[in-house]
């Protein structure tokens, strides 16, 4: 009983302080299910069952304030899709995904930690650079189970491609659109998964929600995202050793 409140929690918090940036948080809900040892055939889909409502909460939430730029979104989504279902349909060996999974958390930690802005105007992404990222990061999306906004996100800022907020409304739709690619490369796998997941999908709507709502309107949680961010650590070198 004491180990299901404490997912419940954990998913409501992780949703909440994802959303608030806009992010779907399934690193943050994978690295929860690892410190509970849950089966990565189970934790893989359910992660990408939450980023789906959560981003989705995310991206209204963004793009009712403006913060949001389809010329940016459409050529770095149009290579990722594809290639999010390509690496939802491969299922990489125990071991593999662990190392994997577990450098993606790390960077992830890196990404909530630090506080990211652009300092001048931002200037539009070369079309072929786009295309190029996207691909890369719906392939490792779909292969790890995350949406990819963890990683387009500081691409977005450290480049100068766009402000803040719009970085977070991108990838809020991003996360979206290659997380159901995913999902429908891995649907083998949902067969696997228990009734429980319905109470984690409304407890990080409501978590998706209320961050969604602060972030958009100048929220900051830098000081919490860093908490998350020792815990993704945490259980990132647990996937290395364990």
């Amino acid at each position: 009983m004491i180990e299901t409140v404490t997912i419940v929690l954990a998913l409501f918090l992780v949703a909440m302080l994802y959303s608030s940036v806009g992010h779907g948080g399934a690193s943050g809900y994978l690295a929860v299910m690892a410190l509970f040892a849950v089966a990565a055939t189970v934790a893989r889909p359910t992660a990408l069952i939450l980023n789906v409502f959560v981003a989705s909460i995310a991206f209204i939430q963004f793009y009712l304030v403006k913060s949001f730029d389809w010329r940016i979104f459409i050529p770095f989504a149009a290579a990722s899709v594809p290639m999010a279902y390509l690496g939802g349909r491969i299922q990489l060996a125990e071991p593999v995904y662990k190392i994997v999974l577990g450098i993606c958390l790390i960077i992830a930690a890196a990404r909530l930690a630090i506080k990211l802005s652009s300092e001048t105007d931002p200037k539009r992404p070369p079309i072929w650079l786009s295309l190029i990222i996207g691909a890369v990061l719906g392939l490792v999306s779909g292969l790890v189970g995350v949406g990819g906004g963890i990683f387009l996100t500081p691409v977005l800022l450290l480049m100068n491609w766009t402000d803040t907020k719009t970085a977070a409304g991108i990838s809020a739709l991003f996360i979206l659109v290659n997380s159901v690619a995913g999902l429908a490369g891995s649907a083998n796998q949902l067969s696997q998964l228990s009734g429980v997941v319905f109470v984690w999908i409304i407890v990080a709507v409501i978590g998706g929600i209320i961050g969604s709502t602060l972030g958009s309107r100048r929220f900051d949680s830098l000081t919490m995202r860093r908490v998350l961010a020792a815990v993704l650590v945490v259980a990132g070198m647990k996937l290395f050793f364990i």
